[in-house]
This record gives structure tokens, C-alpha cells and sequence, in this order.
């Protein structure tokens, strides 16, 4: 039995004890992969940020905060076959955490946080020791979708990366438009459901098992 892990929603980094950063992400398509992934007969485990959807049937879920935790969970969960880093992962994270409520002082008019890097998951699996066979990365962008998506597969060292532009508002949505990019070819795909988007790139992730 094939064994993958899928990341999915949105990491959040606590700024004190009541604020934090995140994202929109809704979680609908990591969660539509690793439904699918299941429905094949796939092994999964889903790293999940804070969703409002349930839990896919058959699926181990391993629920998360921070971009730290996510890595820790994925990381704990392998050998796998197949890595999908669908997870709308925060880059930044404040360099302080504060342990007690940041007051607002009068005399202020700004506040200045300074922010670091957070952990690059998917680089990271793509270079693992235990690196799955196959790793797959999505890449939101706001402009230049396909070259900018090029770069991040050349740059993570991963498979195939699910490329869709978020300008247009994705997050939430039920459906979605993507470009599927390889080191060999780009494919645009006509706007469909997210389920049906995880059921197609189900099936070509699959493939290349079949043709081993």
C-alpha cells in the first residue's frame, strides 16, 4: 500500500498570547487531495492547520499551529511515497514571541515587529533523507504564475508544482484554475471543481507508480 502525507489549510504565528498572523486558506483543496488519495486505496496522513470542513474517511489527521509544528508532523510521519505541500504555509514569523498581551500605548502611532523566515517545508522534504518519491508544491501567486511557479520547482527541488493564481479570490471557493508544471512540460487546465482538480492530479501522481 502506497503511503503519502498531504499538508493543508493555514499555519497561524502567535505575534503575544491573544494575536497572530495566518492566511485564508480554507483547507478545501488539501482536503479534496487527501480524499482522493484515500478513495485510490492511499495510505494518507493530513497535516492540517485549523479548518471548518470535516476530516476526509480513512485519513489519519494530524492537527497543527505553526509552520514549525507542520514540519515536525510531516517529518515524524515519514518514509512516504508521496508528499503533497498543499498548505498555505506563513513565510514570516515574528523573531519575538511575547508571553504577555503587546498594550497599545497612547504616545505610539506605529509598532514595529520585526519578522523571520519560517521553516521551508518543502524544500526541505524535497532534499530529505528520506525524500518520498514523488513531492508536489503549490505555489499562490498574485502575478507572473507560470514563470514564478517555475522558479519554485527549480528552487525546492520537488516533482510537480500546482500553480494557481489567488488574485482573483480561490480561497474559500469551490472551485479553482490551475497550471500543473513539471521539469519536462506546463499543462493549463480549464477552471473545475477542487474535488475534481484532486481526483485528476490524483491519478497522474499515481501513474508514475504504475509505470515503475
Amino acid at each position: 500500500m502506497l503511503k503519502a502525507i498531504v499538508t493543508s489549510g493555514a499555519t497561524k504565528e502567535k505575534i503575544d498570547p491573544v494575536r497572530y498572523i495566518t492566511n485564508n486558506s480554507s483547507g478545501k483543496q488539501g482536503h479534496a487531495i487527501a480524499y482522493a488519495l484515500a478513495k485510490q486505496g492511499v495510505k494518507v496522513t493530513l497535516v492540517s492547520g485549523s479548518v471548518n470542513i470535516p476530516t476526509p474517511d480513512n485519513v489519519r489527521l494530524k492537527n497543527i499551529e505553526s509552520a514549525d509544528d507542520m514540519l515536525k508532523a510531516v517529518e515524524d510521519s515519514l518514509p512516504a511515497d508521496i508528499f503533497i505541500s498543499t498548505a498555505a504555509v506563513c513565510d514570516w514569523k515574528p523573531e519575538i514571541l511575547h508571553t504577555q498581551k503587546m498594550k497599545k500605548n497612547s504616545n505610539d502611532d506605529y509598532l514595529d515587529i520585526r519578522f523571520v523566515k519560517t521553516p521551508d517545508i518543502l524544500k526541505t522534504i524535497s532534499n530529505h533523507d528520506l525524500r518520498p518519491t514523488i513531492v508536489v508544491g503549490f505555489a499562490a501567486e498574485t502575478e507572473n504564475l507560470i514563470e514564478n511557479a517555475k522558479i519554485k520547482l527549480e528552487k525546492k527541488g520537488c516533482d510537480y508544482i500546482v500553480a494557481n493564481n489567488v488574485s482573483n479570490g480561490v480561497f474559500g471557493e469551490d472551485s479553482n484554475q490551475i497550471s500543473l508544471i513539471s521539469k519536462s512540460c506546463v499543462n493549463n487546465w480549464d477552471k473545475m471543481s477542487k474535488i475534481d482538480i484532486a481526483t485528476k492530479l490524483v491519478d497522474i501522481i499515481l501513474s508514475n507508480f504504475q509505470q515503475s
